[in-house]
């Protein structure tokens, strides 16, 4: 015991929050995280806000649970409403020392050519991607006002807290990602997204443990690719934060991971993409991906998240996989698990996915 206890003091241990967001079909990513041991201290860490109200809920919860008003680290993976006002919150009402997020206006110059009206000046396209991305906008301004370091995550960065910034890659982001955003000028080059999905039949069908229906056809938006992957080691214990990045961006981070030599297979905890949807995770990219845990962001009384055919592609490789759905997951590596906590329900394996 004592030899246990000396292991767990030396070594790197996390507590992971993923605080319940949004109603009915509207969900979004708040997650607060304390990491550290006994022997160097904690400091806490926020990725994603969700909207004002689940930044109210982070503040809350980081005063009152992890006890203490300063924030190492705020991370906004990408400029998304659902993912960046609540971190106004944070900002506004903890004591933040840096924020990670994209500034794309920032290189409104070198984007001119990417857009296909001829008549943009550097100015004007740098304002229109700032209304464009107000969210995200906003949040800038007020760390500027509060005089917070602002840094940029890309590929290769560097270290964010116990984390390395794995993707998106910087001139991937800028050329491709960019100007295909949703309320982005029209661009030159349009993104691989070719279809629609506002409107899908409701039909199921059938699945079992050896029968997949889960393909390799799912396309997100250029702006949910966007979003900042993060991979931290507790002792051993993997860990993987996704935002709502997609099929393409998971892949590009999937390459990279490998060339760093850095395994994504048997990871103790993983998020499961932009709530459970379908048109972000595909059979090869969850055959290189696979965890013990997965953890979905989803609001509650949601009837599209997260879909069926997610949830048992995770469960069929191995996973154990659990949504918000109106609580709070805790999960923690090389630590102990706080007092006063229930064990979570387990989603099932499903015989009848959607179509």
């Amino acid at each position: 015991m004592a030899q246990q206890l000396v292991i767990l003091m030396n070594t790197l241990g996390i507590e992971l929050d993923f605080l319940q967001v949004g109603d009915g079909e509207r969900s979004g990513d708040a997650i607060a995280l304390r990491y550290g041991n006994p022997l160097t201290g904690h400091e806490v860490m926020i990725v994603d806000g969700g909207n004002k109200a689940s930044g109210e809920a982070l503040v809350r919860h980081v005063t009152g649970t992890y006890g203490t008003r300063t924030v190492q680290h705020v991370v906004n993976t990408h400029p998304d409403g659902d993912h960046s006002s609540g971190l106004t919150e944070v900002l506004e009402n903890l004591d933040v020392k840096n924020l990670w997020m994209h500034q794309p206006w920032a290189y409104a110059a070198g984007l001119l050519g990417k857009f296909r009206d001829p008549r943009f000046t550097a100015t004007g396209l740098e304002t229109r991607l700032q209304e464009a991305l107000d969210a995200a906008h906003e949040l800038e301004k007020l760390a500027l006002a509060k005089k917070i370091p602002i840094h940029e995550p890309f590929q290769g960065s560097g270290i964010i807290g116990p984390f390395s910034v794995l993707s998106p890659e910087k001139n991937w982001y800028l050329n491709d990602l960019v100007p295909n955003f949703v309320r982005t000028p029209a661009a030159k080059q349009p993104f691989p997204r070719l279809r629609s999905y506002l409107s899908e039949a409701a039909s199921w069908v059938a699945e079992t443990l050896n029968i997949e229906t889960l393909d390799e056809s799912g396309e997100t938006s250029a702006q949910n690719e966007s979003s900042v992957v993060l991979y931290g080691n507790f002792g051993g214990h993997g860990l993987l934060l996704t935002g709502d990045s997609g099929r393409i961006g998971l892949t590009r981070f999937i390459l990279y991971a490998q060339a760093l030599g850095i395994s994504l297979k048997g990871l103790n905890c993983a998020q499961v993409p932009h709530h459970g949807s379908r048109r972000n995770v595909s059979p090869s990219v969850l055959n290189s991906i696979t965890c013990q845990f997965a953890i979905v962001s989803v609001a509650p009384k949601s009837t599209t998240h997260p879909r069926r055919k997610v949830t048992n592609a995770f469960k069929r490789r191995g996973a154990r996989i659990f949504k918000t759905d109106g609580v709070t997951l805790s999960h923690a590596i090389n630590c102990p698990q706080r007092s006063g906590l229930r064990p979570a329900t387990e989603i099932p394996f499903y015989d009848r996915v959607e179509a």
